[in-house]
C-alpha cells in the first residue's frame, strides 16, 4: 500500500534556462573559499544546483516568503548537499538583517552558526532586485558594503537598462509588465545601480551579456 508523499518543492522554468550561464560566471568570480549568501533565493533550485558543484564553498538560501523558504528546504531534502545550509528568513528592506548576519559571522550565533568557521564570502542575488521596490536593492547594497569582506563580491543577474534604454523590444514589454503589476517594480537602470553600490564601499568590476537579454553585474567590496 503506498502512502501519498508530499512535496513542497516549487519549480520556475528559467532556472533550467539560466543556471549554467550564471555558473560560469560565478566559477570565475567567486572566492574560493566561504560561503556565499543568495538573497531572493525562490524556489531553491539554484541553490540546490549551484552547492555541489561550487564545492569548497558552501551554499546559504535565503527568503523572506515562508512558502519559498519551505520549497528551499523540500529541494534540500530531495538532493542532499553537505554544503547547502537551511534557509533562513531574510528581508533586505530591514534594515537589521546585515547586522543580524554579522553578529553570525562573528560570533557563531544563531541563525547560522556554521559561519562560524566559514563566513560569508560573496553575495549572489538573482532575478531580485526588478521584481521588488527599489528599496530592496538600496538595502541589498547597504548590507553587502557592511557583511562582505575586502575582495568580497556581489554578483546581481537580470535585465537592466544601460544609458537609460531598454536592451531589447523583450525587456520594454516585460518593464511594463512588472510596473502593471507593481509601480515599484521595473527594470532598473544599472548606472543608477553601479552608483548606489559605490556609496556602500562596492566596486563595479564587470557586466556580462547573458541568454535572453540579462546581464551578470559584478561588484567587489573595497
Amino acid at each position: 500500500m503506498f502512502e501519498n508523499i508530499r512535496d513542497d518543492r516549487q519549480f520556475a522554468p528559467a532556472t533550467v534556462r539560466n543556471r549554467e550561464p550564471i555558473l560560469g560566471v560565478l566559477r570565475r568570480v567567486l572566492p574560493q573559499r566561504g560561503t556565499v549568501l543568495e538573497v531572493a533565493s525562490g524556489t531553491g533550485e539554484h541553490a540546490v544546483f549551484f552547492a555541489p558543484r561550487l564545492k569548497p564553498r558552501f551554499w546559504l538560501p535565503s527568503d523572506p516568503d515562508p512558502s519559498s523558504r519551505v520549497s528551499i528546504a523540500a529541494w534540500r531534502d530531495y538532493q542532499p548537499v553537505e554544503t547547502l545550509l537551511a534557509p533562513i528568513d531574510l528581508d533586505t528592506r530591514d534594515p537589521e538583517w546585515a547586522q543580524v548576519l554579522r553578529a553570525a559571522n562573528a560570533n557563531a550565533r544563531p541563525p547560522v552558526p556554521e559561519l562560524a568557521r566559514s563566513p560569508i564570502c560573496s553575495i549572489v542575488c538573482i532575478n531580485m532586485i526588478h521584481i521588488a521596490p527599489w528599496s530592496a536593492g538600496l538595502g541589498l547594497m547597504a548590507g553587502a558594503g557592511q557583511i562582505l569582506p575586502p575582495g568580497g563580491i556581489l554578483y546581481l543577474y537580470g535585465p537592466f537598462k544601460e544609458n537609460g534604454q531598454h536592451t531589447s523590444p523583450s525587456n520594454v514589454a516585460f518593464d511594463s509588465l512588472l510596473r502593471d503589476r507593481d509601480p515599484s517594480w521595473g527594470v532598473r537602470d544599472l548606472e543608477q545601480v553601479v552608483e548606489a553600490a559605490a556609496q556602500q564601499g562596492l566596486q563595479w568590476q564587470e557586466t556580462v551579456e547573458m541568454p535572453a537579454n540579462n546581464r551578470s553585474v559584478v561588484f567587489c567590496r573595497t
